[in-house]
């Protein structure tokens, strides 16, 4: 819980005048209990296109097989397991910014934690459905289980890092949505409260009885710490296991230690860009300027040039150890990812990965709502581009010149990857329709302590030292939520 004496030199967390614990309920349910707006509606729109897109191109691939994507007989993963990774990488956000800052008391964490949360939840069902279309025979994707099948005692083959793929995603995927679930249950209390008829009912029935009793709010909280520390391994383990399908082969540019802290940076730094590409156009949409503020879009963009730092030591590493190895067909690989026929793609993912998060070091960058949602799709480009670079150019080229071979992509493989980027918005959209995209019942913890209004009151009080209420409000106009006109009447 917030602590309710905190500093007065901190930016405030909730800005605004007269913010109440009623107004936050009415503010953050508008687009729950009122109809959708036009922006909405255009959104879902062109999401369910995409969605469309996405069954069609799918059943395409069950009905006709995987030969229709652009697989040859050298590179026999592609734009599926780059889609794959890449969606993976995606919702770990989520997971960092519920559990990890949740265990390290970052109260900056609870406007941002529902809509990261339910992009995690999105994002590994896309993911998912790359690996059942793979699968060529997806009605048997339960061999994949450690379950005894019809044919008698055959069992998974639990040495194969793909096996631990399936036990680690959908562990992530089942902690992940308990989470995201337990967090959600007081507001939908609060929405059950207010609804009527039908509405009252469903909702009734998804709040799974919450009273908002005192040992009600006990087991919330300790339940949620609990969630928390079950899911903090989850943000190293699941990516660190997606990285050893690579890393345990014998592949030139897969064969190699570097992949698990390395693909852990990166799924943070993509999952916190599109956490940021989703934020940004909720907040303006939804007029939730008071509690997204400036200082939750620069606290994200602070981690995005952290991760996107380690990336590009990561990749520089990787040069330095396939010269420094000695072994001819290591220093190949990365010759040929870096002017091969596929350098395009190397500096490509170079560009939007190592040189476009350098430019938040500029605070005028980084507090910028326009840049800072350009560069956040700029640097998930980058990411996939990322993946893609690691798979294909490792696979095209082999130690055989007679199996070299180009791989090109087919319409069905772009239908599919757009498809499921149509999927996700659809998801996050009705997410987004019924239910809050703030946690309201976290956001009021902060009123007393965090806010904007509460600063004001300790200064007019006079329960703070004069120089720190100078500087304070000396500070308001770096606040983007702060018009102009408000910071000066409270300065005066």
């Amino acid at each position: 819980m917030s602590s309710h004496h905190e500093s007065i030199l901190r930016e405030p967390l909730v800005t605004g005048e007269n913010i109440t614990y009623s107004r936050v309920t009415e503010e953050i349910l508008v687009p729950v209990e009122n109809k959708p707006n036009k922006a909405w509606w255009i959104g879902f729109i062109v999401s369910v296109l995409g969605a469309g897109l996405w069954v069609f191109a799918v059943s395409w691939t069950f009905w006709f097989g995987i030969g229709e994507w652009g697989l040859n007989k050298t590179v026999g993963w592609a734009w599926d397991i780059t889609g794959f990774v890449w969606w993976v990488g995606i919702g770990h956000a989520g997971t960092l910014i519920s559990a990890v800052l949740l265990l390290f008391r970052q109260n900056w964490r609870n406007s941002i934690n529902r809509s990261a949360e339910a992009m995690t939840i999105f994002a590994v069902i896309c993911a998912a459905t790359y690996i059942i279309s793979h699968m060529g025979r997806p009605w048997l994707f339960t061999w994949a289980l450690p379950l005894p099948n019809q044919f008698g005692s055959l069992w998974v083959n639990f040495n194969s890092p793909l096996v631990w793929d399936v036990f680690a995603i959908s562990t992530y995927f089942s902690v992940s949505l308990v989470f995201w679930y337990t967090g959600l249950l007081p507001d939908i209390a609060t929405i059950r409260d207010r609804a009527k008829g039908t509405r009252r009912r469903v909702y009734s029935i998804l709040s799974f009885g919450w009273n908002g009793s005192v040992k009600t709010w006990q087991r919330f909280e300790l339940v949620s710490l609990i969630l928390a520390g079950v899911s903090t391994p989850l943000v190293l383990s699941v990516h660190t296991i997606v990285s050893m399908d690579f890393a345990t082969s014998v592949i030139p540019g897969w064969h190699t230690t570097i992949f698990p802290p390395y693909f852990v940076a990166g799924a943070i730094f993509s999952g916190f860009a599109m956490v940021q590409t989703l934020l940004l156009v909720t907040r303006k949409v939804m007029n939730f300027e008071n509690y997204i503020t400036m200082f939750h879009i620069e606290s994200m963009n602070k981690i995005i040039i952290v991760t996107g730092s380690i990336v590009g030591v990561a990749y520089l590493t990787e040069l330095f150890i396939a010269w420094y190895s000695g072994v001819e067909y290591e220093q190949y690989a990365f010759l040929n990812r870096v002017s091969g026929p596929y350098a395009w793609a190397y500096w490509i993912m170079m560009t939007c990965n190592v040189i476009s998060p350098q430019l938040f070091w500029f605070k005028k960058i980084r507090t910028s709502i326009a840049i800072s949602w350009i560069l956040s799709i700029v640097v998930n480009i980058g990411m996939w581009f990322e993946r893609f670079v690691i798979i294909v150019t490792s696979l095209h080229r082999d130690y055989l010149t007679s199996s070299w071979v180009m791989f090109y992509p087919t319409w069905v493989d772009v239908a599919i990857f757009i498809g499921s980027i149509g999927v996700f918005f659809t998801l996050f959209l009705l997410f987004l329709r019924f239910l809050p995209a703030i946690a309201m019942a976290e956001v009021k913890l902060l009123l007393k302590s965090s806010s904007d209004q509460a600063k004001q009151k300790l200064i007019r009080e006079k329960a703070v030292d004069q120089v720190h209420a100078e500087y304070y409000l000396e500070s308001l106009e770096k606040y983007d939520s702060v018009s102009p006109k408000v910071a000066e009447f409270q300065k005066v």
